[in-house]
């Protein structure tokens, strides 16, 4: 069994169109396992409830964004470690060396492609394949 077929991945975004962009990427990558989330709470929610090995999210979202969302899974020992790869916009950069500082792994910028996709995730954690 590869690690695509093992990896759980969520994705918080809280629009529907970019969430299925990034679902669609992810299983031409050969990803199954994949939750969602519109916004930061529900993600967070998510993380400390349900094993998650990667989560990918958007950096603006309505009740908690991209940024509140990576510091709050830091500030927990059981997720800590858990990867995260946010999705910036090009004018992103003060807001990414913030994430930068509080743990991010990874980032994509959008629009994104499949291979850029694959790149940034098997940078965080191995060859899917």
């Amino acid at each position: 069994m590869s690690l695509a077929d093992q990896l759980k991945v969520l994705i918080v975004d809280d629009t529907t169109t970019s969430r299925m962009l990034v679902r669609d990427g992810l299983q031409e990558i050969g990803i199954k396992n994949i939750s969602f989330a519109s916004d930061g709470e529900q993600g967070l929610k998510h993380v400390m409830s349900t094993p998650t090995h990667l989560v990918i999210s958007d950096f603006n979202m309505p009740k908690l964004d991209g940024l509140g969302l990576l510091q709050a899974i830091r500030k927990h020992a059981p997720t800590q470690k858990t990867p995260f790869i946010m999705l910036t916009g090009k004018g992103d950069k003060e807001l990414l060396q913030k994430a930068i500082q509080f743990g991010l792994n990874n980032y994509l910028t959008k629009p994104f492609t499949v291979p850029a996709l694959k790149s940034a995730l098997e940078a965080v954690v191995g060859r899917l394949k």
